[in-house]
């Protein structure tokens, strides 16, 4: 039977993965179980964050030297640029390992990569329908039989860049926008749209490629997408709860209204035995594992009745503002810094807020 462990580790650069050596060197991590790494880098979060590719091709090199070629290929590594604010650049090593620690259900993860996707694919009804393909193999690798187990899918999903565009105009095939920077929002809308299918959130009729990016009352409540250079297919890990896993790991999920709502965090917290009227209590924050959320500023360009400037900033993108703003929020509730912070939730939860998932430590 298996058990979820997972390691929340600091890095002190993108490339600094000499915590997770650290921890194999040491028998805390066993490589040849590590499901994904998800890693929050310094970067801008934008189509040229080059931190993302230097933190990949970091793990990779890491895990070559512990791994056959093909299992460390395995290893989904997903990299979310952009530590805005006070939040602080960490990885979040997922493994399992076998045995049976007793407590069930239990946490429970998978993964999945989807095929490269053709280009001129991207932010259209084809990246949904390969992306919910994709949720159905991570779920079925993780053995969550029933969608309601599943609690938080994490995806890295391609963009477009003028030498993808240069080669779809070459074989004569539209993209679905020539701008690089929107392109990351159609994926990730897309892609969340694909999880929203698989869990039967939406009905897969309801989408069009013309829905994407636009029709805002289509989303999930518990999708997580990050679009990144770094890649052309999709990179899927399924996190749930499962009678087939046993452990002292547990997860649940809350979805925030806005970007200031941390109330349904504070009662999936307390759900998992962390309640608390205030920040968490020392104690209490050293049992909880990790906070992975999604933020967006809302594009009515107010919050609560109050006009907020994140949509008018020329110079720093609004993805950024509002990571930085959510993790804030965050932070505030959960008494740290190190919180995996997305930006962009297109099709991820309400305009301006987003999904939001907890890892805790039972208690013995």
């Amino acid at each position: 039977m298996p058990i979820a462990k997972v390691h929340r580790i600091s890095a002190t650069a993108p490339d600094d993965v000499s915590g997770i050596e650290a921890a194999i060197a040491a028998g805390r991590i066993v490589p040849k179980g590590v499901i994904a790494v998800l890693g929050k880098t310094e970067g801008n979060g934008l189509v040229n964050d080059f931190s993302r590719g230097q933190a990949t091709l970091a793990l990779g090199l890491m895990f070559a030297r512990h791994l056959p070629h093909e299992a460390a290929a395995q290893i989904c590594l997903v990299m979310s640029g952009g530590t805005e604010g006070a939040m602080a650049p960490h990885w979040l090593v997922l493994s399992r390992v076998a045995g049976d620690a007793g407590t069930r259900p239990a946490l429970a993860i998978g993964r999945a990569h989807t095929p490269p996707l053709p280009f001129w694919h991207l932010g259209r009804t084809a990246q949904v329908d390969m992306v919910a393909e994709g949720v159905y193999a991570a779920m079925a690798e993780a053995g969550i039989a029933k969608v309601d187990d599943v609690h938080f899918v994490q995806i890295k999903c391609p963009l477009l860049i003028a030498q993808r565009i240069a080669e779809a105009d070459s074989q004569d095939k539209s993209v679905a926008t020539r701008d690089t920077l929107k392109s990351m929002g159609l994926s990730r809308g897309a892609s969340a749209l694909g999880v929203a299918v698989a869990l039967g959130e939406i009905e897969r009729d309801r989408i069009t490629d013309a829905v994407i990016g636009t029709d805002a009352s289509l989303s999930s409540a518990r999708a997580s997408a990050s679009a990144g250079i770094e890649l052309v297919n999709h990179e899927i890990v399924v996190l749930g709860m499962s009678d087939a896993w046993s452990g002292p790991l547990a997860i649940d999920r809350g979805v925030m209204a806005d970007a200031i709502d941390v109330e349904p965090v504070r009662a999936a917290l307390a759900r998992l035995g962390l309640s608390a009227a205030g920040q968490l209590a020392p104690a209490q924050r050293e049992r909880l594992v990790a906070v992975l959320a999604k933020a967006e500023a809302s594009h009515d360009g107010r919050l609560r009745g109050h006009r907020h400037t994140m949509l008018d900033d020329s110079d720093i993108a609004s993805t950024r503002h509002a990571r930085a703003f959510v993790a804030g929020a965050l932070g505030g509730l959960v008494g740290h810094a190190e919180i995996f912070v997305s930006g962009g939730a297109e099709h991820q939860g309400p305009d301006g807020g987003g999904p939001v998932a907890l890892i805790v430590r039972r208690e013995a």
